[in-house]
């Protein structure tokens, strides 16, 4: 069975303000219009994080924009938190780490695989500002390895 992945957005800020160690698929209770904001591209992860209540998982401060065409039945806060789809193991496993001093989950991804929203989160320690300049210079370098070997 072959699986169609159609990458929605990307964090790119999460990359670069933090380790990103373990990563997770995660199912989104949707409400509405939002699937079809969704697929319209009109999804901001940079803001996002992923908080704990009552042994569940929701995404916050992510925002999905309001569908224009929708009616009255479309939805209206575009950063409500919205509940995250995982197996009890995952959960746990996530829970236990965000407990953990300097540890956090932050959505990596957002895509739609088989015609169902999924996002990718990732279990995240944040980067000191020398840890994010040190990185830079290391994707700097191998940008410049890479255009050496082209003109070669």
């Amino acid at each position: 069975m072959s699986e169609s992945i159609k990458i929605i957005t990307r964090n790119r800020k999460a990359q670069h303000d933090y380790f990103l160690l373990e990563r997770f698929e995660a199912g989104l209770v949707l409400m509405g219009s939002e699937i079809k904001s969704i697929r319209a591209n009109r999804v901001n992860l940079k803001d996002g994080f992923v908080t704990e209540r009552n042994g569940e998982l929701w995404l916050m401060n992510v925002h999905i924009s309001p569908y224009e065409q929708a009616n009255r039945y479309g939805h209206v806060d575009p950063l409500r938190p919205r509940k995250l789809l995982l197996h009890k193991r995952e959960i746990a496993k996530l829970i236990t780490k965000m407990r953990e001093k300097g540890f956090t989950v932050v959505p990596t991804m957002l895509y739609l695989k088989n015609g169902l929203a999924k996002v990718e989160i990732a279990i995240a320690r944040g980067k000191k500002q020398y840890d994010k300049r040190q990185s830079m210079a290391k994707r700097d370098a191998e940008q410049e390895m890479r255009r050496a070997l082209k003109r070669y």
